[in-house]
């Protein structure tokens, strides 16, 4: 497809088709109409403005349109290509970053968009880049960072897709809550939205943490009541659905897996949670034996209960 189509495209998106972009047109390239500059003081001032546009809207479109799993590879060097023809903007980096995070290359990512930041401090202020650069953050170990980039992301995520806001939440409540006691009352609020806006095996993955995270918040009774609601067969083949594996990792909390099996197994085992014992060793045999949530787990296997908290007025908004 030619490349000033596709920014014509681009450029002509409606606002609430955006969302899979983000507002990924740049400033620089609302500046146009129909990609010619608006009069000829911008075409003198920026000669290259047209064809950097268009390689940023043709590396957006090889990022999310059909076909992006083979395209994306292309992309780092399409946001190259536009950084030599305007050095200095934010928009390649992030683009580049976005690419790389796609591409499994965390630490790359992250670096890149770490420059689109220094390059502008408004560059992340899109939601689908500040979702990127949580994600980076989370899958590099940076969870203090990724939690705050998370928190500030979500109240932003109303132009995206349901599938991509309940994602969000997800992985912004599991980032939380792995920071411990102290973030498990946001997590709870988190995995409620995570569970309203996802379908099939991300829904049941929401509804077991949140499960989990009234659990461990000393909510004994709600979280039976929420497993009880939705959990009613092996929660394992959930777990290990892509979708699921992947918001798992951009959380950077891939450990915790064995934490919600062994929740979603004391639902549903028919062994008197002999299954769901084992899934609490593993848990604490793997990286959550050294997490702030180890006692909790050393509880679950046989240990004396958590204690409980009292329920928040009007029942927690279930």
């Amino acid at each position: 497809m030619h490349g000033s189509f596709l920014a014509l495209v681009w450029l002509l998106q409606p606002a609430a088709t955006q969302g899979a972009f983000g507002t990924a047109r740049p400033a620089e390239c609302g500046m146009t109409d129909g990609f010619r500059a608006a009069n000829a003081w911008e075409r003198a001032k920026e000669p290259n403005l047209r064809r950097y546009c268009d390689l940023l809207a043709s590396g957006t479109a090889k990022l999310v349109g059909p076909g992006s799993s083979v395209l994306v590879g292309e992309v780092p060097q399409i946001a190259d290509d536009a950084d030599r023809l305007l050095p200095g903007r934010s928009a390649p980096a992030v683009l580049k970053g976005r690419a790389l995070l796609r591409l499994g290359k965390a630490p790359e990512a992250l670096a890149s968009l770490d420059e689109a930041k220094r390059r502008d401090d408004r560059a992340l202020d899109d939601p689908v880049a500040l979702l990127a650069w949580a994600r980076a953050n989370a899958r590099t170990g940076r969870l203090a960072e990724a939690a705050k980039a998370y928190r500030a992301a979500l109240p932003r995520t109303s132009s995206l897709t349901s599938q991509e806001r309940s994602a969000a939440s997800f992985e912004a409540g599991m980032t939380v809550m792995a920071q411990g006691p102290s973030g498990v009352d946001d997590a709870v609020a988190m995995f409620r939205q995570a569970r309203r806006d996802a379908q099939d095996a991300m829904q049941v993955a929401s509804v077991v943490a949140l499960a989990l995270a009234l659990d461990r918040a000393g909510q004994r009774d709600e979280a039976r009541a929420v497993l009880a609601e939705r959990v009613r067969s092996d929660v394992k083949p959930h777990l290990a659905d892509p979708r699921v594996t992947e918001a798992m990792a951009d959380a950077g909390s891939a450990a915790e897996v064995d934490a919600l099996a062994a929740l979603g197994l004391e639902a549903s085992a028919g062994d008197g949670g002999a299954a769901s014992r084992e899934a609490w060793r593993r848990y604490l045999d793997g990286a959550g034996g050294n997490g702030p949530w180890a006692e909790h787990a050393r509880q679950r296997t046989g240990g004396a209960a958590p204690p409980k908290k009292p329920a928040a007025p009007g029942g927690g908004g279930r």
